[in-house]
């Protein structure tokens, strides 16, 4: 449970931490020492900033993470005299793992003697692991590359085979047309609406957030603090204003290291989100947020946190003073506000589609909801006495959220389900223990059962009256839509999708369409037919996909083009199943970049960045058997629009087809 707990706090302090100056709190640099003509000694030493320690390459197994060299060529080039040695270490007891831990504070030094085997030899590289913390650690790469004779470094760019290289060459494509892709793009994808709808949603568990008891008893104690402690009213106006201000822009500062991410590789996003394990984990942390919901632990960063930001917010002043209480304000919160901006880095980092900017999106919708009481009750402080008195009914929408939390929770556990082709989280089952989650929600909020930071028991509200049909409902709805009486579409995205059923299944395909999951097949077949192609960039955890399959593939006016005048190509981005060995590859960039493919998923992913330009799912191309677009390229839409995309690709085709014969 220790380590569990660690987790949490580190994993949400890095995300407070990354927009700090201190974010890349060790500077190295690296020299050379010439002993002989075939010895040399090579010395990196990294600046540690004030408050943060490294760890030794010794410290006790079962601890933190231990500083990796990692030597290029050596036993080729020249081999190593001996260990890497350090400077002067610290070892103390640590109470989260049990045990001595070897560190080093302000500076870290390793030195490494070598010989040369071969003397043209002239440059040398290493790669070194080191993880830094302070309240929260943070695993590091460097790389160092020393210059024997003093020449310029050479970064040598890593090199495929022969048969990497064909293979490669075979995930390109001859694209007839391929200007018309991105044709009308800003019109025919609809994203725009799908920001507007995540902002929406940050917005709402910003509300939610609101009233949890961490939040709601601080919203009329910081608006009086700022309009009494102001010279005048206009004043104390402003800088409550100034105070919601910087409460969105902290928010909105947490989502940027995904757009860091997403720079770095097109894909790094979509594998984030379809990571079987990390999905797990996901599971682990919302399951441990709804306990501590539940009232059987509290979920808190270190207070020196609060009391550091505190102490920074009186002695700063003015607007850097209020920036630094906005601050104090996030970290004592995360107790009730952890887990709701936990359950929004789920549902968007973890969805598909443009990622960063969806949870920028989302964050600073949070971050709105939470800023605007204040600015408000600044600007009218009489409304302050119409807010209801702090008390129990808070610890009853603190429970409320657990049991929204294992809801979401059992997403995620589907998600690895999903993508791992594991099949033991079945539509059905998936189903079925939502609906005992509701009905105990509903059970509840009718008090026959308590948990154990609930008040002593007090006649029931109206509110929690109604919260518990809708609870109850919602259950029944589920049943309902369990024994096929009533589609659920409204779930669509959340549930597993129809196909994946305890019962036996004819296809595994969207709605029972037939489709091929593999493009060259794909495509002879098409040939065969003569049947233009709907190419489908898909993944097994993708919500908007299976958004698109059960409510606008199943349209009576859809369903019958896909399966009667279409050929169904779906490619899986996500698929976690390995390549044969024989068609796994090294495929290599135009810029340098080397990525190593492995599994199906990798494949498609590549395959659609590499010829279409894009990276997130749903994503829908419609070809010719000859590989000609026919239309623009199109993502999650309405019917109609798709309707109409479907027609008119399959118009040109069959007036290509006529122009042909002639």
């Amino acid at each position: 449970m220790k380590k569990v707990v660690l987790f949490i706090v580190l994993f949400f302090s890095f995300l407070v931490t990354f927009s700090q100056d201190d974010s890349n709190p060790v500077l190295w640099s690296h020299s050379v020492e010439k002993i002989s003509d075939t010895e040399y000694e090579l010395t990196m030493t990294g600046k540690i900033y004030e408050g943060w320690h490294v760890y030794s390459q010794f410290t006790a197994e079962g601890g933190s993470l231990p500083s990796e060299f990692t030597y290029e060529k050596a036993g080729e080039d020249y081999e190593l005299q001996g260990i890497t040695t350090e400077s002067k270490t610290i070892t103390e007891y640590s109470d989260v793992f049990e045990l001595d831990e070897t560190f080093f504070k302000k500076e870290a030094v390793f030195k490494q003697n070598v010989k040369l085997l071969d003397q043209k030899v002239r440059q040398i590289d290493v790669g070194l692991f080191y993880q830094v913390c302070k309240e929260v650690c943070i695993g590091e790469e460097v790389s160092f590359s020393f210059s024997l004779d003093g020449g310029a470094v050479v970064k040598e760019e890593k090199e495929v085979d022969e048969r990497s290289l064909v293979l490669g060459d075979a995930l390109s494509v001859d694209l007839k047309n391929k200007e018309l892709l991105n044709e009308g793009k800003d019109t025919i994808i609809n994203s725009n609406s799908g920001l507007w709808t995540i902002f929406g949603l940050g917005f709402l568990g910003g509300l939610i957030a609101l009233l949890t008891p961490c939040v709601f008893p601080m919203i009329p104690l910081t608006v009086s603090f700022f309009t009494k402690q102001s010279q005048n009213k206009s004043r104390g106006i402003m800088n409550a204003i100034l105070y919601g201000t910087f409460i969105v822009l902290i928010y909105f500062l947490l989502s940027l290291p995904f757009h860091v991410f997403d720079s770095v590789d097109s894909q790094i996003l979509n594998t984030i989100a379809t990571n079987v394990w990390l999905n797990i984990v996901f599971f682990i942390i919302f399951v441990f947020f709804a306990f501590s919901f539940f009232g059987y632990y509290e979920l808190t960063l270190p207070s020196s946190w609060a009391n550091k930001m505190d102490s920074a917010s009186n002695k700063a002043g003015g607007f850097i003073g209020i920036f630094f209480m906005a601050v104090t304000l996030a970290i004592v919160s995360f107790s009730c506000t952890g887990p709701i901006l936990g359950g929004l880095l789920g549902s968007t980092a973890l969805a598909q589609g443009d990622v960063a900017t969806n949870l920028s999106a989302g964050m600073t919708g949070f971050g709105v909801a939470l800023a605007l009481p204040f600015a408000l009750f600044a600007l009218f402080p009489a409304w302050l006495n119409s807010l209801p008195k702090s008390g129990g009914w808070m610890t009853t929408v603190k429970v409320v959220l657990g049991f929204l939390e294992l809801a979401l929770a059992l997403k995620f556990l589907s998600n690895a389900d999903l993508v791992g082709h594991w099949g033991l989280l079945k539509r059905e089952v998936f189903i079925v223990i939502w609906v005992i989650l509701f009905l105990l929600m509903g059970g509840y909020l009718f008090g026959l059962f308590r948990f154990p930071h609930d008040a002593p028991k007090q006649k029931l509200s109206g509110i929690r009256k109604s919260v518990g049909l809708l609870s109850v409902a919602f259950a029944v709805y589920l049943v309902l839509g369990l024994s096929k009486m009533t589609p659920l579409r409204l779930l669509s995205g959340l549930l597993p999708p129809d196909f994946y059923s305890v019962f036996e299944q004819q296809s595994d395909c969207p709605l029972g369409i037939d489709c091929f999951k593999d493009f060259e097949i794909g495509v002879a077949h098409a040939r065969s037919v003569n049947k233009p192609i709907l190419l489908d960039f898909t993944g097994w955890a993708c919500s908007n996909c299976r958004d698109m399959e059960e409510n606008v593939w199943s349209s009576p006016e859809i369903y019958p083009l896909i399966k009667d005048d279409y050929v169904l190509i779906s490619l899986y981005v996500d698929d976690s199943e390995s390549l044969p060995v024989a068609e796994q590859f090294d495929f290599k960039y135009a810029s340098g970049r080397v990525k190593t493919i492995e599994t199906i998923g990798q494949k498609w992913g590549t395959f659609q960045t590499l010829n279409f330009g894009a990276a997130s799912q749903p994503y829908y191309v419609l070809l010719s058997p000859q590989l000609e677009v026919l239309n623009p390229a199109i993502q999650k839409t309405d019917a109609d629009t798709y309707k109409n995309w479907l027609t008119s690709g399959l118009d040109r085709f069959n007036e290509n087809s006529l122009m042909t014969v002639k």
